[in-house]
């Protein structure tokens, strides 16, 4: 398991009161409702860059006439 570093953070009260009762209902303690917050915001960040380089480079794939699988290894071949 990895070191858990201590760190004070300021809430608002209606957002406090939401992760108390979040913890409360899921039988968690309020420290694992904002780890698994936070690591659902990291994985929503990541999932948007990822769309953002396949749209990329689906553009560009599509300029040169890459439409299919099949067409890949062709032009990767050539």
């Amino acid at each position: 398991m990895k070191t858990a570093v201590r760190k004070t953070i300021s809430l608002p009260a209606e957002l406090a009161r939401d992760v108390e009762e979040t913890a409360r209902m899921e039988g968690k303690t309020s420290s694992a409702v904002v780890q698994d917050a936070l690591r659902q915001a990291r994985s929503a960040r990541l999932r948007e860059e990822l769309d953002v380089v396949q749209a990329h480079w689906s553009r560009h794939a599509r300029e040169r006439g890459i439409l299919s699988e099949e067409d890949l290894d062709r032009h990767l071949r050539a």
